[in-house]
Order: structure tokens, then C-alpha cells, then sequence
């Protein structure tokens, strides 16, 4: 007997009670299918379906996919909070920093509308969600005597390093997994190495990145040159 292969978005979203679709509902099953496929499975007739309703009656909360999308980031986003009483900033940055690499690394699909998709939106127009954070953080460095430029300035100095922190973390390293040594399995066994005898003696280094403690020594350099050097702006 043939079986019917079931939409995995339909195992996991379930249809509103009563029938009900909210805008907050709708994006938390578009996350949902995000976070098990990637970006490219997601549609509007794919949700709906999910959803148990008509493609048409999502456009009333979002009215394309691109919409969609930014609704997802700001769903992300909503997770990372920021204390902006806290008085001491250094402590808060780093928590800041933690929280949004916990974030990426639960929802790693997702990563591409945090980090890349907001290059291409002037920054009036991004959705608010996803502008909370940086008013957040501005909030906390002008509270601790920062000016409004420099407080600017620090946050795209953390970002900056949280974004390509990220990124980085979630490519793949290795090539070869079946092999035990080092260099075979990172692949770059294929690298000249005359051309390349440092990165080929990193290998083991390589081989055992541990993205946390990568991240905490991105911000020891980070937040203690901030703390101790002045900011001068050009």
C-alpha cells in the first residue's frame, strides 16, 4: 500500500484554534519552517497550508514574502534582550553578545536576515523590531556618559564583530570527517605548502574551534580597548 508522504510543515504548525489566524501565529509557524528547512522552503502558499487557510488571507499581515521575512527578524530579534539601566556596560555589551550568539546558533537559517538582509534597507525603513536592539544599547552607553556618536560607534564595533563572529561559526570546517588526522580532514592537505605553511600548522588549532570561547576573546580585545582607550571619531 503506497503511504502518503506528509508536508513536514504540516507536523509541526498547527492551524489556530477556532480557526483564528494572528499575525504573531503566522510568524512564529514561518520561523518554524525557516529553522527546519532554510529560508528557500518558505512560501506563502507553503505557510498557508501549513496554517489550514487560504494563501490569501495571509497578505493581510504580510503583504509579500519579503515582508514576510522581516516579520521573521523581528520574531528572531524579539529573544535579545538588552538591560539599558544597567550600569555597567561592559558586563551588559558582553551578555548583549552571548544572548545573540545563543540566538544564531538556534536559529542558523535565520541568520542571513539578521546579518546580510538589513544591508539593503535604509535604516529608517527596516522593521522597528529589528531597530529595538541598537536603540537598547545607545540607551545604555549614553546612560554611562558615552556621547550619541560614540555610543554609534560602539555598537557597530560590537555588531560588526558579533555578525562576522557568526557567520564564521556556522560554516562548515570540515571536509573529510571520516579522517582522524587533522590536516586530511579540514581538507587542507591540498594547500601548497609553500604557499601556505602557516595556515597548514594551524590545523589542529583549527580543528578544535570552540565558538564560545572564540567569541569571549573577540570581546575581551573588543570591550577592554573601549574601556580604556578614549573614541575618537573622524
Amino acid at each position: 500500500m503506497a503511504t502518503t508522504q506528509v508536508d513536514p510543515a504540516l507536523r509541526d504548525c498547527d492551524p489556530p484554534t477556532g480557526g483564528k489566524l494572528s499575525r504573531e501565529r503566522m510568524l512564529a509557524c514561518a520561523l518554524e519552517i525557516i529553522d527546519r528547512e532554510g529560508i528557500e522552503k518558505l512560501s506563502m502558499r507553503r505557510l498557508a497550508r501549513a496554517l489550514g487557510h487560504d494563501p490569501m488571507s495571509l497578505y493581510r499581515y504580510a503583504p509579500n514574502k519579503a515582508a514576510l521575512l522581516d516579520g521573521v527578524a523581528e520574531t528572531v530579534l524579539n529573544e535579545l534582550t538588552v538591560d539599558p539601566t544597567d550600569p555597567d556596560w561592559v558586563a551588559q555589551l558582553r551578555a548583549v553578545a552571548r544572548r545573540y550568539r545563543r540566538i544564531a546558533l538556534r536559529h542558523p537559517h535565520v541568520v542571513p536576515l539578521l546579518v546580510t538582509r538589513p544591508l539593503a534597507t535604509p535604516l529608517a525603513l527596516r522593521p522597528r523590531g529589528t531597530l529595538r536592539p541598537l536603540e537598547a544599547v545607545l540607551a545604555l552607553l549614553t546612560r554611562a556618559g558615552f556621547s550619541g556618536a560614540d555610543a554609534l560607534h560602539i555598537y557597530r564595533a560590537l555588531f560588526g564583530l558579533l555578525h562576522g563572529h557568526v557567520l564564521n561559526e556556522l560554516q562548515e570546517l570540515v571536509d573529510n570527517p571520516e579522517e582522524t588526522d587533522d590536516l586530511l580532514r579540514l581538507g587542507l592537505h591540498r594547500l601548497p605548502i609553500g604557499e601556505f605553511p602557516l595556515l597548514r600548522s594551524l590545523a589542529s588549532a583549527l580543528a578544535t574551534y570552540d565558538g564560545a570561547a572564540e567569541l569571549e576573546r573577540g570581546l575581551d580585545i573588543l570591550l577592554t580597548g573601549l574601556a580604556t582607550t578614549p573614541i575618537q571619531l573622524a
